[in-house]
Order: structure tokens, then sequence, then C-alpha cells
């Protein structure tokens, strides 16, 4: 394992806080996606993890799609608007704005605590497993309704409407469970609360 400059492990340590990971369909993808008119360095960072030309939603969903980034990084943390990445030598921020990335990682016997969800953190109990999904707005809008796989974090994401309280019911292998979720800009973006029963 290679050591790291103390200003970048702070670094790492800041974005590993209240973190965890993800996998799944995007319900309602931000539009916002580097391009020309991203700065010289955002375009540097992106081409040397090999991310240049993917949208927000696509880096998102590429980097929580594997556990591989754990120890070569990028180092990824999604909050409300923004992604944070991050390398042992420097760190960008990508803005959300059309839509909110919600990670879930259901569990039976173990959880940890989190808030914002890190692409390259957390690991959730629940791996490669078959989940029943369906996440409701208040207004009785259905936003998801389907099957959806954990990763290989245990995670799975979805893209969800800005500023809306929905209620999450999940259930696996005969067992459920419910919850409220909001999506404005202090909700957190990774859920590990949700214990089967």
């Amino acid at each position: 394992m290679r050591t790291l400059p103390a200003a970048t492990a702070s670094l790492i340590a800041v974005i590993a806080l209240g973190a965890c990971s993800a996998d799944q369909p995007a319900i309602t993808p931000p539009t916002a996606a580097p391009s020309a008119a991203a700065p010289a360095g955002v375009d540097a960072f992106l081409a040397a993890h090999g991310l240049e030309g993917k949208s927000v939603t696509e880096i998102v969903d590429a980097l929580d799609a594997t556990n591989d980034d754990r120890e070569a990084g990028p180092f990824g943390s999604v909050r409300s608007g923004e992604l944070i990445l991050a390398d042992d030598t420097s760190e960008i921020s990508l803005p959300i704005e059309d839509a909110f990335y919600l990670s879930i990682a259901p569990y039976v016997g173990q959880t940890h605590e989190c808030y914002n969800h890190s692409l390259s953190g957390c690991q959730g109990e629940l791996v490669d497993a078959d989940l029943d999904v369906t996440i409701v707005g208040d207004d009785g809008t259905q936003i998801y309704a389907g099957d959806a796989t954990t990763g290989p974090n245990g995670f799975v994401g979805f893209w969800l409407p800005r500023d809306i309280d929905a209620t999450v019911t999940i259930t696996a292998d005969g067992r459920s469970a419910t919850t409220r979720v909001g999506t404005g800009a202090d909700d957190p973006t990774c859920l590990t609360t949700m214990r089967l029963g």
C-alpha cells in the first residue's frame, strides 16, 4: 500500500467520512456533464481516470458498480448538490443540479452509520442481493417500482427528483423494510438503516 502526503491523506479521510456505495439504474439523471467548458484541471483529472466525456450520472454509476477504486482511486463522495472526486494529488467537484443520488444498503444483521455516500468507502452486508423496490413520492407519484440488485459493495443507488419526500419499501427473501426519505439540500445521500425483518 502506498503512502500519501499528509494533506492528501486528510482530504481522502474527509471524503471517506460518512460514506458508502451503490449500483442501479438512473431514474432522473442529472444533465450536467463535464464538457469543453470545464476547467482544464477537471478535464485532466477525468482523463487520468478514464472518465472523460462522461456525465455525472455515468461517473457515479461507473465508480459505484465496482470495488476496483478502493485502493487506486479516484475516491468519490456524493453530496446533495455535488460529486467530489480525489486522488493522491488533486480534488475536483462536479455539480449535481437536476437530480438527487440516494444509495441504499439494506441489511439483516449488521450495518454502519453513513451520511454522504462514498463511491469507494463503505461495504454493505447484502452483496449481489436481489431486491424488490418501490419508491413513492408524498404526492402519490410512483418514482420507482421493480427489481434491483445490490452491487459488490452491498448498495443499490437511485437517481431521484430533487426536493421531494418519499417512502421507500424494499423486500428480499420474504423480509421487508419501509422508510421515509427526503432529497433536499441537507438530506443524506446514503441510507444504511433499512433492516429487513
